[in-house]
Order: C-alpha cells, then sequence, then structure tokens
C-alpha cells in the first residue's frame, strides 16, 4: 500500500475477526529499536480513558481486545506483533492508532526498512506498508484500523511526531504522567495464604492487589459515574502579580498501567526440619515413566493454566488468531476420521459473543519430533469440522523458512486452517514474564504459574526445550577438525539450523529471567531468503571453523556477541563498548576499570581505535594495576572497549554437562552476570 491508501479488510478475507499487526525495522548495527503503543479512540478522536492507551506497560486494552504479543525474530530483524480482537473491540470504539516510538533521542532515520504487515487470523498476509520520510522523528504512526459502515478498514498513515511519543499521546487524549519514574517500584504479591485479606485504605495505604484503573478525563467506562475531583488546596494564598502562588503537588494518581501481581522476589524461609523434605507440588512429576505419560501429563497441566490463568490463555493464543474470550481447555478428545478415529492432546476452545474459536493441540516431550501424519491428519478433520487451528507444542524451535513438518494444503477448501507452533521454552517465557515481570490479576493465579514453572523446569517433565544439535553435529566438528568439511555439504546447514535455534531459545531463558526484551540480531540484507542467508553461513562454517551469533539485550550498550570455534574447542562471549564521556584517554581507561572492579580477572579488554588495526589488549587482572596498558601507543582516536570471556566448548551434541548446548547456556549466563551488569551500572 501507499501513504493515504486505506482497504475494508473484508474484500481481502473472510478471517479478519481477529488479525494481527505487525510493526518492523532494521538496523545495521543490531542496536536500533523501538516500542510499539496502540491508542482506542471514540467517536470524538480521543482516548476514552488513559486505560485506552496500550503500550509496554499497558499490554492488554479494550477488553483484551488488543495485546502486544511483544517480538519477534525474523530474517531481516525483528518485528512487534499486536493482536487485534476486532469482533471485540468496545462498541463506542471508531478508531485504533498502531503507533511506535523511539527513545533517548534517537530518530527513526536510523533504522531501515520501516514497514507494517496485516495478516488475518489463519496467518495469512493481507497488507504491507513502507513508511518512509521519518527520518528526523522519534515517534510514527504506521496506521490505523477504523469503523466505516459496520465494517473495520485499515489506512496507510506514515506520520512522523518530532515531539515524540508524549506529543503523539498527548494529541489523542492521554494525560501523560512527568513523574511516572519516580514512583516508587510496584510492591510484589502477597504469599497466598495472605493474598485475600483486605488492604488498607486510603491516600497513603498500600494499594490493593487487585487491578486498579487509570484516572478518567471523564465518566468511568465501565460504571458510568464520574470521577472524583481532585482536594483543593487548603488556604491557598493570593497570588501576586510578579509573585505567582506555588502549584501544589498534585495528589499521586494511579499509574496508566493497571496494577498486577507478582511473585515475592524472596522466599519464605521453610518450614522443613531439612534439604530431603519436599514441598507438595500441584503437579507431581517423579511418577512420570514413560514418554507418553510425560506428554499426556504436560499437555493436561498446561491447558488447564491457560483456563484458569486468561492472562496466560491469551499470552499463547492471541498471536494465532484466537478471540479475547472465555476459554476451556480439553485433553483426548476423540474425534473421527475414516476408519480410524483420532485423539489429540488437546483441544484449546474460546467463545466470544457466541462465535467459537478452536484449534487442536498435539503434543511431543523430550526430544520426541513431531509426525506429518499426525499433523496432517489433524489439519484435515480441523478443515472439515470448520476449526481455525493446528497447534503443535515441542521442544523444538521454529524457524522462518524452514517448517518443522510438511502438511499438504487443499486450496479448494473454503475454510482454512492455520498451523502454528510453539516451543516448550517459549511456554516457560510467558509463564516467567507475567509471575516474574509483568503481573497477573491476583495471587491464586501468580501460584498456578510458579506450579507450572515447577513442573516445566523439572528434570523428568521432558519440557527442557532445544536440547540436541541433531545427528551432524559430531560428523560436521570432526570434518572441520580434519579440515575435510567442505562448502555445500547439508550437514552444515543442519548445525547452521540447530545453532539458530540455540540462539533463539537462550534469548527466551535469558529475557524471561531478566524481564527484558532478548533478541538475536540480523543483519541480513532486507527482503533476503532465510534458506540462502543460512546457505552463505553454512558455506562460512566450513572455511572458518566457527558459529557466530549476536544478541540484543535491552538496556545494554552494544550487542553481545557469541563465537563457537569449532577448531580450538573454545566459546567467546564479548561485547563492544564505547569510550565513555569526555576527557583524558587515560581517564577514559581508569573509568572502564573501576567500572569491572567486580568482573573476573580473566577478563579480556581490548581497546577500539580508529581504523582497522587492532589496539592494546590485556587481560583485567593485568590491567587493574596498570589501566595505562590500554592507551595506543601511537596516540590513536580511542572509539571504545571489547571485553571478552573465554570458556571451553563443551563436545556432546545434547544438554548434558558436558555438551554443547549446556556450555553455551553457562558461558552467556557468567558474561552477563560477571561482566555486562557491571557495564550497565554507573561508574564509581
Amino acid at each position: 500500500m501507499v501513504k493515504g491508501a486505506n482497504v475494508g479488510l473484508a474484500t481481502l478475507s473472510e478471517d479478519v475477526g481477529s488479525v494481527v499487526v505487525s510493526l518492523g525495522w532494521s538496523s545495521t548495527t543490531g542496536e536500533g529499536d523501538a516500542d510499539v503503543s496502540v491508542l482506542l479512540l471514540d467517536g470524538d478522536g480521543k482516548v476514552r480513558s488513559d486505560v485506552d492507551f496500550c503500550f509496554y506497560n499497558n499490554p492488554v486494552a479494550g477488553n483484551g481486545s488488543v495485546q502486544l504479543l511483544g517480538k519477534t525474530p525474523t530474517a531481516e530483524g525483528s518485528e512487534d506483533r499486536i493482536s487485534f480482537d476486532l469482533d471485540a473491540v468496545p462498541q463506542d470504539i471508531e478508531k485504533v492508532v498502531v503507533a511506535a516510538s523511539r527513545y533517548a533521542g534517537s530518530r527513526f532515520g536510523e533504522l531501515d526498512d520501516l514497514r507494517l504487515t496485516l495478516a488475518d487470523s489463519a496467518g495469512d498476509g493481507l497488507v504491507r506498508f513502507a513508511v518512509e520520510g521519518a527520518d528526523e522523528v522519534s515517534a510514527v504512526i504506521f496506521g490505523e484500523l477504523y469503523r466505516r459502515s459496520g465494517e473495520w478498514k485499515f489506512r496507510a498513515v506514515g506520520q512522523g511526531y518530532a515531539s515524540g511519543l508524549a506529543g503523539l499521546a498527548t494529541d489523542y487524549g492521554v494525560d501523560i504522567d512527568d513523574d511516572a519514574e519516580q514512583d516508587a517500584p510496584e510492591a510484589e504479591a502477597p504469599e497466598p495464604d495472605t493474598a485475600e485479606q483486605p488492604a488498607a485504605t486510603g491516600q497513603d495505604g498500600p494499594e490493593p492487589p487487585a487491578r486498579v484503573p487509570a484516572q478518567s478525563r471523564g465518566a468511568d467506562p465501565v460504571t458510568g459515574s464520574a470521577p472524583e475531583p481532585p482536594a483543593a488546596p487548603q488556604e491557598p494564598a493570593a497570588p501576586g502579580p510578579a509573585d505567582p502562588a506555588p502549584v501544589p503537588k498534585p495528589a499521586r494518581r494511579p499509574r496508566t498501567a493497571k496494577k498486577k501481581v507478582t511473585l515475592p522476589r524472596t522466599a519464605k524461609k521453610s518450614l522443613a526440619d531439612n534439604d530431603t523434605w519436599r514441598s507438595a507440588r500441584l503437579f507431581p512429576v517423579s511418577a512420570l515413566k514413560s514418554d507418553r505419560e510425560r506428554e499426556t501429563r504436560a499437555t493436561s497441566v498446561v491447558l488447564s493454566v491457560m483456563a484458569q490463568v486468561p492472562e496466560f490463555g491469551r499470552r499463547l493464543t492471541a498471536g494465532f488468531g484466537a478471540p479475547a474470550g472465555r476459554m476451556e481447555t480439553f485433553t483426548e478428545v476423540t474425534l473421527p476420521h475414516g476408519e480410524s478415529p483420532r485423539r489429540p492432546d488437546g483441544v484449546v476452545r474460546v467463545e466470544r459473543a457466541g462465535k467459537l474459536w478452536t484449534a487442536l493441540v498435539e503434543t511431543k516431550t523430550n526430544g520426541n519430533a513431531l509426525k506429518p501424519d499426525q499433523v496432517q491428519a489433524y489439519m484435515d478433520i480441523a478443515a472439515r469440522r470448520g476449526y481455525e487451528a493446528v497447534i503443535t507444542l515441542s521442544n523444538d524451535v521454529a524457524l522462518e523458512g524452514s517448517p518443522l513438518v510438511d502438511v499438504r494444503i487443499d486450496r479448494r477448501r473454503k475454510h482454512k486452517v492455520a498451523l502454528w507452533h510453539l516451543s516448550w521454552a517459549e511456554v516457560v517465557h510467558q509463564a516467567q514474564m507475567l509471575i516474574r515481570h509483568e503481573g497477573v490479576g491476583n495471587a491464586a493465579h501468580a501460584w498456578l504459574l510458579q506450579e507450572l514453572l515447577q513442573y516445566l523446569q523439572h528434570e523428568n517433565s521432558g519440557c527442557h526445550g532445544f536440547q540436541n544439535m541433531g545427528a551432524a553435529w559430531v560428523p560436521v566438528r570432526r570434518g572441520i577438525d580434519e579440515e575435510t568439511l567442505c562448502q555445500g555439504d547439508a550437514r552444515a546447514l543442519e548445525v547452521i539450523e540447530n545453532w539458530e535455534r540455540l540462539v533463539r531459545q537462550v534469548c527466551l531463558r535469558l529475557g524471561g529471567e531478566l524481564g527484558q526484551k532478548v533478541l538475536p540480531v540480523q543483519r541480513a540484507r532486507r527482503g533476503s531468503d532465510p534458506g540462502a542467508r543460512r546457505t552463505e553461513l553454512a558455506d562460512r562454517l566450513c572455511e572458518q571453523g566457527r558459529l557466530n551469533a549476536e544478541i540484543r539485550i535491552e538496556g545494554t550498550p552494544g550487542v553481545l556477541a557469541i563465537t563457537a570455534d569449532l577448531r580450538t574447542g573454545k566459546l567467546r562471549t564479548s561485547i563492544e563498548v564505547p569510550a565513555e564521556g569526555t576527557g583524558y584517554p587515560l581517564t577514559r581507561a581508569k573509568r572502564l576499570v573501576r567500572r569491572l572492579a567486580e568482573a573476573p580477572a580473566d577478563l579480556h579488554i581490548e581497546t577500539l581505535v580508529d581504523g582497522q588495526a587492532p589496539g592494546p589488549r590485556g587481560t583485567l587482572e593485568r590491567l587493574r594495576p596498570e589501566p595505562a596498558d590500554l592507551l595506543p601507543k601511537d596516540g590513536a582516536q580511542i572509539t571504545g572497549f571489547r571485553l571478552s570471556l573465554f570458556k571451553g566448548m563443551g563436545n556432546g551434541r545434547g544438554s548434558a554437562e558436558t555438551g554443547f548446548i549446556r556450555s553455551v547456556d553457562e558461558a552467556v549466563d557468567r558474561f552477563h552476570a560477571q561482566v555486562v551488569t557491571h557495564v550497565e551500572a554507573p561508574a564509581v
């Protein structure tokens, strides 16, 4: 589409009751990013209240009809996805604005390939719009969905805001709280046995753990009552012409984000006599003996929690086109299929306004692969019965352009069935984000998610995520060591694909623990084919004997690079940080060494200088007493420093203690905890 064009969604597809809008961009440095926001507007072109402003701190709006799904890696970088249940958008909402903004003085001109895509509930792309001319602005309206004659239409906007997110939001009636950053940290959840006790009330009392709506500009959209006016200051002094009266500090208003419940960061002291006493669990795992038992138990556990914790169920299904409604889940349902009835592992059904959305679920645990014939049978059953989707759930990680199973889709059928995949690592990630960082509706829901995590992370659950580099791993390592691996070898391509899966899982795990966006960096050319990119990387592996990856951690300067050298058997984790502040070169070097006071002594530091020539380098142990050794002898300009840790690489293809996967996890965890966190900390 071109700027200003509009189109009716019903003319493009029959499956537009729910749509997914994706905003994407790319960055040559791998560090560029932006935050997505959505505004729900009434007939006057304004938000009804601040809760109609959907952004990173308020990811659900419109009674669940709008939900931010987070970032998804793509061949060209990453995309922010937003789910819209258009049938459930409140009737007094006439327009939905989709925007993005940058921060810390950044502009959209530093990003490439700004784009918006819109897909229907079956995942078929309907709209693509490239945004141009946004070089000098820090906020952009990509597009808008609006009602016209009872139907939804889309308009390509591409309008920039030099005043950033604050200016954009204010234009649409959002009450921006300038003191938001000064608010005290959100209270953590009480223990389940105290969660139902009434909270104290009053101006200075603690807020209850229930959801607290933001202060409205007008009548409350739920109760219809007007909000109470703020209390007037007592005995205000009359202002003079040259001496205006001081403006009293306004009463602290509720945050735009709804109050949510998270688990306490510090667990209470156990009442057990000793460590041999094991806590009773809602979902026990010790009795599981076979893979079939693990699949049945895992399916039942995750589906039951999805139905009981609305935020969790919605988080997992919104991106698959499910509406925002009442969810029920079922296991071991028998469905007719020729002479041999089939029993999918589970069924997810969502009801909204009398309409049903249904997905069949096929689950695998441990290293068991999905079976194409099983998935094909469920796709055929879903098509005949008018179901909307088939969801596969396993330890494998799906890659763009490399499907886990190949299925035939009969294009002659009017009804379309979408095939989606979830990895167990994604399920764990979403549960962690909710109970540790974003919060859920009440303490009982938080406890359920905690029990789910305890189950999935138990060694006997079989839900540990990607855990095998594949049959090609050992032959490729041997071929590199013996210099017999040739370009074009299909085994090298298999290793590259599994390396990409491992890196994506590392991002999910680290992001769930930190509560921050962690994404793999793709430096691919615009429009590049994922298969061609992986083939090029496979040829490079054959030539150089190294696997390379980069991940970006929100709030971290630079990107974290991971290099696995299959020739030397070494793992290198590194990050490049800019030379901080102003001053003499020696002052910069000393400042860096002070930041790294608690970092490991074997940390390697290399000075980055103008040009291609390498700068001075050394270990932190040697540089602590002599920071001047980091200065270039020829007086070249210092541009930054590269910090690196080295570790022995695991040999096995699995996730055992001596395996490659375990060694990568440990290397990334150590580098982030012992190096990156010190780089982020202020200098002393």
